[in-house]
């Protein structure tokens, strides 16, 4: 029996949800930027209440771990390593772009040949991105890539790619000629797409050490000048 905490604050979501043996009994969420700090605490509590009783019910937590947004990350992996620290629970990491493939809906409608590509926004025409296959596997690793008419060339040849994310949006009048580019509107982040990559490395006992655990952040972190 495996009974998980699972925050996700890589984008403008902050969602929290708890699973037990990889079926989700509770989620609550917000999409809206900058609210992490100020909600995620008590939506860890009402989804608590409703569906654990107390915190030391839970067996272990999981967070999504990056790449995505330097503050919400910091956020969401504070507070998990927080609860771990508190509760003496292990802590589990997902790549939150893995997450957003085991997120898609309706996999079945899609054929051998459909390739999943997760983008999350890195401002201007840069994406955080990875490819995966229908069943999860990934194709091609996670980096840091500046959109052109170039872009995902190799695979769309042979292959149907289905882009989503928040970083997808802005790519689609730079990729959506190809034939083989397809876009899903509306994909938003979800702690919910982390209970099967969670239920399967808590059965592994894949943990992280919490003590020495940081955001994957991808890129160094630059500080803009505020405007006036």
């Amino acid at each position: 029996m495996s009974l998980i905490l699972q925050i996700e604050t890589a984008t403008t979501s902050c969602s929290v949800a708890i699973a037990r043996d990889g079926v989700v009994l509770a989620y609550k969420e917000a999409n809206q930027r900058n609210i992490h700090a100020e909600v995620i605490t008590r939506f860890i509590d009402d989804i608590i209440t409703d569906a654990a009783g107390t915190y030391n019910q839970l067996d272990a937590i999981a967070v999504s771990c990056g790449p995505g947004s330097y503050t919400g990350l910091r956020i969401g992996i504070s507070t998990a390593k927080g609860l771990c620290f508190a509760l003496d629970k292990p802590l589990i990491a997902i790549e939150t772009l893995e997450a957003m493939a085991h997120g898609v809906e309706s996999k079945e409608a899609y054929n051998d040949n459909t390739l999943l590509c997760p983008m999350i926004d890195a401002r201007r025409m840069e994406v955080f991105t990875a490819v995966f296959n229908v069943q999860g596997d990934r194709i091609q690793a996670t980096s840091a890539v500046i959109i052109d008419e170039n872009s995902f060339n190799d695979l769309l040849a042979n292959n149907k790619i289905l882009f989503f994310g928040d970083g997808a949006e802005k790519c689609e009048a730079i990729l959506g000629g190809n034939l083989n580019a397809a876009f899903l509107p509306g994909f938003i982040n979800s702690s919910t797409h982390l209970t099967q990559k969670a239920f399967e490395k808590f059965k592994n006992k894949d943990f992280e050490d919490v003590a020495y655990f940081e955001p994957y952040y991808l890129k160094e972190f630059i500080a803009g000048k505020k405007a006036l």
